[in-house]
This record gives structure tokens, C-alpha cells and sequence, in this order.
């Protein structure tokens, strides 16, 4: 095989209910030059003869690797990956239609920029959707700065796992992924990426994000304290080095300290546990209206919150 234009890193951890769907989505984009990379991390499950069975399909490779942390393993796949560009895939979520078509598309019209993305669908366990997960970011053929996309995500993290396609070299330049943070090492890359050049944001979905009580993310943030810090940890990272009027830099700090908490909160209520709503509501009132909008605009929090209830109703219905 010609060295591939694009590797996909897959960590995996016990994944056999939805890893064929994320496996077949891959395939029926009929693009021969791919690679896949699949970091295992000691699944007890039937996901390694998944993996061995989809190895007659295409050109995946597997790696064993107990680390208990997807986001190390995310960084040991980075290693043997050959693509000139990479993505990730993580084992719940899938591609849409024409994704790479699309992508490859993109590249070619642009091939200076090294960070593209799309907005993502939420679906629940059954791969119904439950609705849109967009990006508060001007559409192509526009060209996204620097400036405009970190200042943006410094608010909140509103890129799923399974949008961004950049280049190799950028994630080797930042050092890969936080290991230390199990929650937010996605939001501290996206962030390091964006302080390297100019991004895309096409504006149709091209990938699934499916939400599950099962997710990595959901059982991990039980732990408010922790998830709190990590939150905390990125947002300084990015703040202190990032340029800009110092006004403006003032507003977007008291919005996104208030997107944590409401962050905060939100992980409270998926694990019932008891939250100062009035407290969180005297700290909005804090805010001017400006700020207000802002916050709405930046964070996708309806978009966010309404697809999880509406994929939790239909868990507990189901059940």
C-alpha cells in the first residue's frame, strides 16, 4: 500500500456493542488509502476478534496496550501512524456518508490549512438522532483565524471527538495529548492546534456522537472536584498565553469561568447529586446582557442539554 493520506486512530476498551457500527462506517466511504490504528486497551470483551475480523477489510492495524486511559493510548497510536493527516474515532461514535469525499475535497481546495472541521449529530444508544452538535464559527469557504477560534473555545470545548481532521506534524509540534487530564485533554488539544494556523469549519455533519450511559466521559465525571480542575487546568492554560484587547479578554474570562460552573453543574445532574441552582443563577445575573449572548452563542448549551435529555427519556422509556 502507497503511504495513506489519512490515519484513524481508534482506542478501544470493551467496545463490541457499537464498534462495528464505527468499523463499517469507515468502510463504506470506499476510500482504499486510509489507514486505521486500533490502541486496545485490555478489552475482556469480544472487541479484539471484531477487530480481527474487520483487519480482512481494510487496512487496520491493532495494538495492545493496558493503560487505562484512552487518551495515552490516543498518543502510543499517534506513533505508528503514516498519514499525512490524522482523526480520531472513538469506538460509540460513526461516520456519515461521503465524510472523507468531503474532507479530501477540502484539503485540496485548501491546502495550507491544517485543522478542518464539521458539526457532528447526536444519537442515542440505538443510533436514533437526537439532534445537532454545531460550531459557533463562520462557515466555509471562510477562513477561521487563529484569534477568532481560540477565543471561541475558551468559553467551552463545543468540538466533538470525531470532527476534527488535521495534520500530523501540528499534533507532533503540540506534544500530542494532556495524559494527566482524562476529561479535557481533547478541549487542551483542539486549543493547541488552533494556536498554529487558520482552521475550516464545513458547516453540514459529517460524523455521529452517540450518547450512552456507558461513556467514558459520563462515568468519569462523577468526581465534581476533579472534573471541575480539569476544566479550571485547560481554560488557564490558554487564557494566560492567549493575545488580545485586554477588555475583551476580561469579558470572555468572567463568561467562560461561568461556562465551568454551568459545566459543573450539568455533570452534577447526570450524577444526582445536589446542585446550588440559585447560585448558578445569581452568578448569570452577574453577567451583562451582552455577556449573556455571548455565552449562548459560544457554548451550544441547548443543543448540548436537549439531546441528552432527549436520548436519557428514551433510555428510560425503553427500559
Amino acid at each position: 500500500m502507497k503511504q495513506p493520506w489519512l490515519s484513524v486512530i481508534i482506542p478501544t476498551y470493551n467496545g463490541e456493542s457499537y464498534l462495528p457500527f464505527a468499523l463499517d462506517s469507515i468502510l463504506i466511504q470506499n476510500d482504499p488509502d486510509i489507514e486505521c490504528i486500533v490502541v486496545d486497551d485490555g478489552s475482556t470483551d469480544a472487541t479484539l476478534s471484531i477487530v480481527n475480523y474487520y483487519q480482512n477489510y481494510m487496512n487496520l492495524a491493532v495494538y495492545q496496550k493496558e493503560q487505562r486511559n484512552w487518551v495515552a493510548n490516543t498518543n502510543y497510536a499517534l506513533d505508528f501512524a503514516h498519514g499525512k493527516y490524522i482523526c480520531f474515532l472513538h469506538q460509540d461514535d460513526f461516520w456519515l456518508k461521503q465524510r472523507l469525499t468531503i474532507i479530501k475535497s477540502l484539503i485540496a481546495a485548501h491546502p495550507d490549512v491544517g485543522l478542518i472541521l464539521h458539526p457532528v449529530i447526536f444519537v442515542d444508544q440505538r443510533g436514533r438522532f437526537a439532534g445537532l452538535w454545531r460550531c459557533p464559527l463562520p462557515c466555509f469557504p471562510s477562513i477561521i483565524s487563529s484569534h477568532i477560534l481560540i477565543e471561541k473555545l475558551l468559553v467551552q470545548n463545543f468540538i466533538a471527538i470525531s470532527a476534527p481532521v488535521f495534520r500530523r506534524d501540528m499534533a507532533i509540534a503540540v506534544g500530542g495529548m494532556d495524559e494527566k487530564l482524562w476529561y479535557t485533554a481533547d478541549w487542551d488539544f483542539w486549543l493547541k492546534l488552533a494556536a498554529l494556523g487558520p482552521a475550516i469549519y464545513y458547516p453540514k455533519p459529517l460524523s455521529a456522537f452517540r450518547i450512552h450511559f456507558g461513556s467514558q466521559t459520563i462515568r468519569r465525571s462523577a468526581s465534581l472536584r476533579e472534573f471541575r480542575e480539569q476544566l479550571e487546568i485547560v481554560f488557564q492554560r490558554h487564557f494566560v498565553i492567549w493575545t488580545g484587547d485586554p477588555r475583551r479578554k476580561r469579558k470572555i474570562q468572567r463568561v467562560a469561568i461561568f461556562s465551568i460552573e454551568v459545566n459543573t453543574a450539568l455533570a452534577g445532574l447526570v450524577h444526582r447529586k445536589p446542585i446550588n441552582i440559585a447560585k448558578l443563577l445569581l452568578h448569570f445575573l452577574s453577567l451583562r446582557p451582552d455577556e449573556w449572548i455571548l455565552y449562548l452563542r459560544y457554548s451550544r448549551v441547548f443543543e448540548r442539554i436537549f439531546a441528552r435529555l432527549k436520548a436519557f427519556l428514551w433510555h428510560i422509556l425503553i427500559k
